[in-house]
């Protein structure tokens, strides 16, 4: 059984399967639109360069890679700043660099570097209060700016990593006391100014922004199309769905955030299951590779990819259920993005580069 655990091919063969069911999906999203025309073709193209990319970095060293995290951590905010200034405005949000065939969006970059970078500052330094600040500086600077975007997952990613960065560093525990009563007092001026001020609150951080957040509070309460289409879909799902080349309901961003409710509409509750298995095989793999490690900047890189990478999974499908609201996370791999897949594929080169170098010692 640990054999079978440690196998790249818990890697591997998950994955495929994961991508295979994907460009099944881009298929049948051309019966959803005309604007999706071209998904299947630049997804395969997507998933040809992720695993060159993949091939490129596992053979570099990872203390190679590691080295200049300082200024990938630059370049992505330099980037930000760029995207705000001459980016393409898409649903409300001025996010992505537009590269004619192709969009570029640099907030996902941003989940790589600043992992690395965080990765680089907590090892080299020392586990106390000017750990936290600087942690928390650092992921402000490019929070800020998203914000300005505004777009509100790539935010909560970055928090994720700072959080999980900092909670597998050896800090004092009570140090993560006063963090949470400091939070807990932003959130409750913020309830605050929710229920008895909302002019003020709509000041301090933007039209867009506040709708939404509104959006986050009221999902139990409010009404979707999407997420209507999606329970309904899913409802009424066969075993083996409707095939290829067949939809039963139009989902409004089915071939991104509602992917998976899509992909039951098509190939079954069969499927949906086939997915969740996957992704925990793949997720069992990371998670023993974590404790295999030795390295602490190892370490910390490979958890905070697995906490986003979990928390991507368990957002996108919640979303997808009804369970958690709509905040635009794609499902890694599955999901049509370039970006997006790109960046996840860098991250497994990565990963693969401490284990093909099997640098549990470095």
């Amino acid at each position: 059984m640990k054999k079978i655990i440690n196998s790249k091919l818990l890697l591997y063969i998950p994955l495929l399967i994961i991508m295979i069911i994907s460009i099944f999906n881009m298929q049948n999203a051309k019966l959803l639109s005309e604007i999706y025309d071209k998904h299947l073709l630049k997804q395969i193209i997507f998933f040809i360069l992720g695993i060159l990319i993949v091939l490129i970095i596992k053979k570099i060293n990872i203390s190679t890679i590691l080295k200049y995290s300082k200024y990938y951590y630059l370049f992505s905010i330099f980037l930000l700043v760029l995207v705000l200034i001459i980016g393409k405005e898409t649903n409300g949000a001025k996010a992505w660099f537009n590269l004619g065939l192709f969009s570029f969006q640099p907030s996902e970059l941003t989940k790589l570097t600043l992992i690395l970078y965080l990765s680089e500052i907590a090892s080299k330094s020392k586990p106390d209060i000017f750990l936290i600040i600087k942690v928390i500086i650092i992921t402000l600077i490019p929070s800020i700016l998203v914000f300005l975007e505004p777009d509100t997952g790539a935010i909560i990613f970055y928090i994720l990593s700072a959080l999980t960065i900092l909670f597998f560093t050896p800090i004092k525990r009570y140090w993560f006391v006063i963090l949470g009563l400091i939070f807990s007092i932003f959130i409750l001026l913020f309830i605050y100014l929710y229920i008895n001020n909302q002019d003020l609150l709509i000041k301090l951080i933007g039209t867009s922004f506040f709708y939404r957040v509104e959006r986050l509070i009221t999902f139990q309460t409010s009404t979707s199309y999407q997420l209507e289409n999606a329970l309904i879909v899913i409802g009424a799902a066969t075993l083996f769905g409707t095939g290829l080349n067949k939809i039963s309901l139009y989902i409004p961003e089915a071939p991104t955030d509602f992917i998976f409710a899509f992909n039951i509409g098509n190939f079954g509750i069969i499927s949906g299951l086939l997915i969740i298995f996957n992704y925990l095989l793949i997720d069992i793999f990371l998670i023993n590779q974590y404790f295999k490690l030795k390295n602490k900047k190892i370490k910390l890189v490979l958890i905070s990819f697995i906490s986003i990478f979990l928390f991507q999974q368990i957002i996108n499908i919640g979303m997808n259920l009804g369970l958690v609201p709509i905040i635009g996370i794609p499902l890694p791999f599955l999901s049509y993005g370039g970006t997006t897949i790109i960046i996840y594929f860098v991250f497994l080169g990565i990963i693969l580069s401490m284990l093909e170098k099997n640098t549990f010692n470095y």
